[in-house]
């Protein structure tokens, strides 16, 4: 009479994207099993759930309209205009490093500031306007970072109908995209050095978070409310994921991201890994990865 259990696991988790099997061979004695009236087959199989399974189900938990009122995308949500819509999502993407609050505070009070009008007022705007914008400012963004803004803003939507083409004009990937984008928005006389900060670009090895997390915003389109899909000549599949340092410890944990440094190439790494859970729409995962760093705390 003898009973044993052996476990093997068939699939390595660190990598595949795919299900984890572990098999279970139990034997025993066919006496033993008939005497207690029960039959066992020799061979059990349990399916774990997959890593896939488990973020699409993160995915669906946060990506729900009762996400909106707590995170900056609240921001462009108070706006039907398309273009009222894309220059409070920039901003809002903009501001977005710190505290959730203070950014939602700051960018609505941004908002308030143009007369809840921002395409009219970046547009239309007089001299004396702006001088309700001289004592703005959030964290290192001033005045002067903000005036530029505006200047560029105006600039234009006076020869385009939507920001998306001030991306789509410099090539077909994000990162050319990206890198044409801060070439362009800097392109204007008499930029402040200071303003140069605020917008970043892989060519000098940033992961773009901020950037990126606007483009997920304007290109995603889905009936869960969240994000807006107003962008047409960009598809969900060219977007990178939005990389900070807490969407970074939760890809670390489930051994989608090794790179060290929180860059490009990691966004690019992180990226490419999610495209092979979705390969239409690997971004729509940032729910999942930062609703599990930065609501749940996830370790």
């Amino acid at each position: 009479m003898f009973c044993r259990w052996r476990v093997r696991p068939t699939f390595d988790l660190s990598k595949t994207p795919d299900s984890t099997i572990i098999i279970i061979h139990f034997q025993c004695s066919s006496s033993l099993l008939f005497q207690a009236g029960i039959f066992f087959a020799p061979y059990f199989y349990r399916m774990i759930p997959s890593l896939k399974d488990f973020l699409d189900s993160k995915v669906q938990q946060y990506n729900q309209p009762s996400f909106i009122k707590d995170d900056p995308i609240c921001i462009p949500h108070l706006f039907s205009k398309k273009q009222d819509i894309e220059i409070a999502a920039f901003f809002a993407a903009v501001f977005a490093w710190g505290s959730r609050t203070v950014i939602i505070n700051k960018s609505r009070e941004l908002m308030k500031l143009m007369d809840m009008a921002p395409y009219d007022f970046c547009t239309t705007h007089q001299p004396q306007d702006l001088k309700n914008l001289l004592h703005f400012k959030h964290r290192t963004f001033n005045t002067t970072d903000l005036l530029y803004f505006i200047e560029f803003l105006k600039h234009h939507y006076g020869q385009n109908s939507s920001l998306e083409t001030a991306f789509t004009r410099w090539g077909t990937n994000m990162e050319d995209m990206l890198t044409g984008f801060h070439h362009y928005f800097f392109s204007l006389e008499d930029v402040p050095a200071r303003t140069k900060k605020h917008i970043a670009t892989p060519q000098k090895k940033s992961n773009c978070k901020r950037l990126n997390m606007f483009m997920r915003w304007m290109v995603r389109k889905d009936n869960a409310g969240v994000d807006f899909g107003i962008w047409n000549h960009l598809q969900p599949y060219q977007l990178i994921c939005p990389v900070d340092l807490h969407v970074a410890r939760v890809a670390k944990r489930f051994n989608l991201l090794h790179r060290k440094q929180t860059d490009w190439n990691a966004a690019l790494e992180l990226t490419a890994y999610l495209q092979q859970l979705d390969p239409l729409d690997p971004v729509k995962y940032d729910f999942a990865l930062f609703g599990l760093g930065v609501i749940e705390k996830y370790h």
